[in-house]
């Protein structure tokens, strides 16, 4: 017989990086709160697992880096926990290629110009326009040769879009600063160890149901019971909300369901690729490999090689060809990370990898998330502070990476609209 659920000053919906910062909040308030959490862990998209595949060391299957570690809110509570913090920045050799050869010199300090140059560029644009999709920055610096390489990066690989169907003015919003952390054992773990401490966490507890609007609280359906608070904080991705795996009794206002569909979720696929010899492909040990892309579009995946002085290489697909690569199943992810590598060093990939084992990330058919993180479409930068907007006089609110202008699509932002959202509540 499961144990009844207590009635509580708010019920927290999702026990990721918002739902346990709206809970940290709220407990440091004096409030009480319970956390419910559709699957069997706490850490949403902050999950580090030990794949045999892999020879059972750590990875970090969503989130990977604590973000502007110089401003984090999370650092702090992982040093004082004495958490060992690796400096990614200073970890990490970078290669990067134009065709099959290494860039040269004066190309590589090219290369690291053309991010500012890309970046002041978007800012000019948006002087004049309200806003407008990514890739017009890259087509409006038609004789910049890293223009498109910058796009790529800035839209799929890291944000998980298209640069057609990605809002410049949300990218620029959001563009990142500062160096990047990493603790030791993972991210996820850090989370499970450190973040769901002194917490009323109930897991395995899917929520199928919110009355609210009342104005007497509101009330929250599982399959253990239904539970009455004064409210309620949604952390819940933007594809479970979009998908109506939750009913809310009323439905959601007309502008509270246009911010979630425009807030559509990114992919991103990893791909690692374990190597059955002592060849290092001529990188040093943990290595980030990129290449030159000219062409906008142009399926592309970046490398972290041998990280940690591993013997496998990680590939990082986003965007549309993570979508059509998720649905051509994890043989194709693989043959795709493959003829990536081949690209830049010919025929020793088949030698190293032939016979390895391999791990696919797959996030799409995940249920509980269904993608990696939101972006924003031209034309609707306003949907992050439009979600965010509580409602029923602060009796109904919805926390998140997507709820957050600053730093969309990371665990710090999640933490940070968690936290937002229970000093409403509280």
């Amino acid at each position: 017989m499961p144990t009844a659920l207590p009635d509580v000053d708010v019920v927290v919906i999702g026990a990721g990086l918002a739902g346990l910062g709206a809970a940290t909040a709220l407990r440091d308030a004096g409030r009480s709160a319970l956390v419910l959490e559709a699957s069997g862990r706490i850490g949403g998209r902050a999950w580090t697992t030990h794949p045999a595949e892999l020879g059972g060391v750590w990875f970090d299957m969503g989130s990977v880096w604590l973000h502007n570690a110089e401003t984090n809110p999370l650092v702090p509570i992982a040093q004082a926990a004495g958490e060992m913090l690796l400096r990614s920045d200073e970890l990490r050799v970078e290669r990067t290629f134009v065709g099959s050869r290494e860039a040269t010199w004066e190309e590589y300090a090219d290369y690291a110009r053309a991010w500012s140059r890309f970046e002041d560029r978007a800012a000019a644009i948006l002087r004049n326009r309200d806003d407008a999709p990514l890739a017009d920055v890259a087509r409006s610096m038609p004789d910049d040769p890293w223009a498109v390489t910058v796009e790529t990066w800035e839209g799929p690989i890291i944000c998980c879009a298209s640069a057609d169907e990605f809002s410049a003015r949300d990218w620029l919003n959001n563009v990142l600063s500062g160096s990047n952390l990493v603790p030791q054992g993972g991210i996820g773990a850090f989370v499970a160890r450190r973040l769901g401490e002194g917490l009323d966490i109930r897991l395995s507890t899917p929520v199928t149901r919110i009355v609210w609007g009342g104005g007497c609280g509101v009330q929250v359906e599982t399959p253990r019971g239904t539970i009455t608070a004064r409210s309620a904080i949604v952390t819940v991705s933007t594809g479970v909300l979009g998908a109506g795996a939750i009913r809310f009794d009323p439905p959601l206002p007309a502008a509270t369901e246009a911010a979630i569909a425009a807030l559509p979720m990114g992919l991103a696929v990893k791909v690692a690729l374990r190597a059955t010899g002592p060849d290092r492909l001529g990188l040093p040990l943990h290595c980030s490999v990129d290449r030159q892309v000219r062409r906008s579009g142009d399926p592309t995946m970046g490398f972290q090689c041998w990280p940690y002085q591993r013997d496998y290489v990680q590939g990082w697909v986003g965007g549309p060809v993570a979508w059509d690569l998720a649905r051509a199943g994890e043989a194709a992810a693989v043959d795709f990370a493959l003829g990536q590598l081949r690209s830049l060093f010919g025929g020793q990939v088949d030698r190293l990898f032939a016979g390895g084992s391999h791990f696919v990330t797959r996030w799409d058919a995940d249920p509980l998330v269904r993608g990696a993180y939101s972006f924003v479409r031209p034309g609707d930068a306003e949907a992050r502070v439009a979600m965010g907007q509580p409602l029923a006089d602060g009796h109904l609110l919805f926390a998140g990476e997507a709820c957050h202008t600053g730093m969309a699509g990371t665990v710090a932002g999640a933490w940070i609209s968690g936290q937002d959202a229970a000093r409403i509540a509280a």
